[in-house]
């Protein structure tokens, strides 16, 4: 199959409607804490809050769209002013005393956790870039910055972090280079830093030189320091949507880069890789977690079908379609489109579901907890819709 002008002028259509006239409604004004800053996000299908507790990097993603939104969209007092609220309740109560942020806090900011990783850093980078951009204001354009190199820091600077394992059997993980890559573009497309395309070269290269393992069509998800397969659960589990998502990092940066050949080569190939060992084929839609080798995978949960690798998989196979002109993209978005939409979204109240089952029934009703938020959606639907104007217009 292969998208018409019209077809392609309905999508962004569409995804632009949903964004303002269903997702973000959902969440906006009613997430933001009047009370004590911040946005209150655990909640059920009709908007109820199930939990008043708050992650910290969805916050910092919240407050990420909400200044993206005035960046891009229009520049609504509403949208700049609850981004606001964000932005000073990260800077205010997420960070411990030896500068990381915590996960997990109360709706009063007290900290509850601690994670060994630096994702709620990597997610105030981008929302204070975001909210610098459309404020003007200088400290946050200076926060962003300073935690970008605290990143750069915790990823090259081996012990800085406490280690989750042992040293018996070193890994190295894919997430690093593909949040780093996605934070650095974020960064550099609202306020710039001289150091983003260094950076992003050096961990396309990573992901590029141990992760992507041609000779048996996959991109894995952890590999030894050396690049090899670790031969055990853990190592042999691979992320379909995970991957996939870093599959578009990669051809957005190709994108930016006038259409680098090289880039569109490599995204492409690990979007083909892992649409085929990602999509179900029984019952439609992307499965959470496949073994490298096909033996059976050990989380219980790796059969469902979880909302976020959809929202991934739909911007991979478009960007990948507007890029390459290759009807088997168009085939593929569709498919997961339709998918999707049919099966997460809530058509009474608004936003997706998170959890289906294998056969794409529900499985419970939240909308928002400590992992889901208005994020994987929302940038989802923003981004299809500023790439279809864009190639519209050519």
């Amino acid at each position: 199959m292969n998208y018409t002008k019209e077809d392609l002028t309905g999508l962004q259509q569409f995804y632009n409607h949903q964004l303002l006239n269903d997702t973000v409604p959902f969440w906006f004004p009613r997430s933001v804490d009047t009370e004590f800053g911040g946005y209150l996000l655990m909640r059920d299908q009709d908007g109820t809050l199930i939990d008043d507790d708050k992650a910290v990097w969805i916050q910092g993603r919240a407050a990420w769209l909400l200044s993206t939104l005035y960046n891009t969209i229009e520049p609504k007092k509403e949208w700049l002013s609850a981004a606001k609220s964000g932005i000073d309740f990260l800077n205010k109560y997420c960070f411990d005393d030896d500068g990381q942020m915590f996960f997990h806090v109360t709706r009063d900011g007290q900290p509850i956790r601690k994670r060994r990783y630096y994702f709620s850093e990597t997610f105030a980078v981008i929302a204070n870039a975001a909210y610098a951009k459309a404020s003007g204001d200088p400290a946050a354009a200076e926060m962003a910055r300073y935690l970008f190199g605290k990143c750069i820091e915790y990823s090259t600077t081996p012990g800085l972090l406490a280690p989750k394992f042992t040293g018996t059997r070193p890994t190295k993980g894919i997430g690093v280079p593909m949040i780093m890559m996605n934070t650095a573009q974020q960064l550099r497309e609202t306020i710039g830093d001289p150091r983003c395309n260094e950076w992003i070269d050096k961990w396309i290269a990573e992901i590029e030189t141990y992760f992507v393992k041609d000779d048996i069509r996959c991109v894995m998800e952890q590999v030894a320091p050396d690049g090899s397969i670790v031969d055990h659960i853990d190592g042999r589990t691979l992320n379909p949507g995970h991957a996939i998502e870093g599959a578009w990092f990669i051809l957005h940066e190709a994108k930016y880069r006038n259409n680098d050949p090289k880039l569109i080569a490599l995204g492409c190939k690990m979007l083909d890789y892992m649409w085929e060992r990602g999509w179900d084929k029984e019952h439609g839609g992307i499965l959470y977690f496949k073994d490298v080798y096909d033996k059976p995978v050990q989380e219980y949960w790796q059969d469902m079908k979880f909302w976020w690798p959809h929202n991934e998989v739909i911007i991979a196979t478009l960007l990948a379609y507007t890029i390459t002109g290759d009807e088997k993209y168009a085939k593929w978005h569709k498919m997961v489109h339709d998918y999707a939409y049919g099966h997460f979204h809530d058509k009474k109240n608004g936003e997706w579901f998170g959890y289906l089952h294998k056969d794409g029934t529900l499985a419970q009703t939240a909308k928002g907890n400590l992992f889901k938020g208005p994020f994987h959606l929302p940038r989802q639907e923003w981004y299809c819709a500023a790439l279809l104007t864009e190639y519209l217009k050519k």
